[in-house]
């Protein structure tokens, strides 16, 4: 079973019930990726499509491969692209990319992959949403590697991931030729630990990476009104993309 929202963008989205919402995360990582309308583009683990739909109603990229290994949020996808009149700039595949022999001819991959280990914590009851969540059928390795078969030299992977794996992400990267170019942390206040890591890496590129300010996303701890976000956070909401601050060295 389904439900509808309007969120972001003026778009419609329906998300099946028990399965990953639309959050914080998946938004940042769409306002994350640089502008590139001619870029070639695939997203991996789409879920509901809703990182692509923002890409594509903004015009970020010129085309979208969505691959969803969950057969029921891939027809959701499909839903949300035709119900957003994007047909023509998103193409949503049922996909395994961890099994998928790519070509190397995209100029952009982007990802808000599975963050949790099975078995660690307390697990999702939702099937679905545990899929999401947990490296239940692709974890940032597999991805990682997906991505570097997936992508032309000098093209850019995009992830978001939790920063107490942030060993992991930057290890499994490096190991296929994917080097970190440009990482934000996330905090949700200046009281806080950081509670996301954005990463913009680039397929061969040399050894350098531009560690970004950090976004704050509230002036203060226990709010969560948009009202409070930070100038920086307000930015990003307002034009969907990170100021140069974020972007230029």
């Amino acid at each position: 079973m389904s439900y509808k929202q309007m969120v972001n963008d003026n778009l419609s989205l329906r998300s099946k019930k028990g399965s990953l919402d639309f959050g914080t995360d998946a938004y940042l990582l769409s306002c994350y990726v640089k502008k590139n309308p001619k870029a070639q583009a695939a997203e991996f683990g789409s879920g509901n499509g809703i990182i692509s739909l923002l890409l594509a109603s903004r015009k970020k990229l010129g085309h979208i491969d969505c691959f969803e290994i969950q057969n029921e949020l891939s027809e959701l996808s499909k839903t949300n692209v035709t119900e957003n009149e994007l047909s023509g700039l998103i193409d949503v595949l049922n996909k395994d990319v961890t099994k998928e022999h790519f070509d190397q001819h995209y100029d952009v991959v982007f990802s808000n992959p599975p963050y949790l280990k099975t078995g660690s914590g307390k697990e999702n009851i939702d099937e679905s949403d545990r899929i999401c969540c947990r490296e239940v059928l692709g974890s940032i390795e597999s991805f990682s590697l997906a991505a570097s078969n997936a992508l032309k030299f000098g093209g850019a992977f995009y992830t978001v991931y939790r920063p107490d794996r942030l060993a992991q992400l930057i290890h499994v990267q490096k190991k296929y030729g994917l080097e970190p170019k440009r990482m934000t942390l996330v905090y949700p206040s200046i009281e806080h630990s950081p509670c996301l890591v954005l990463c913009e890496s680039k397929k061969g590129g040399n050894e350098g990476i531009f560690v970004t300010k950090p976004l704050i996303i509230y002036k203060k701890s226990g709010t969560s009104s948009q009202s409070d976000y930070t100038d920086d956070m307000k930015y990003i909401y307002d034009n969907g993309e990170f100021n140069d601050y974020y972007t230029k060295p």
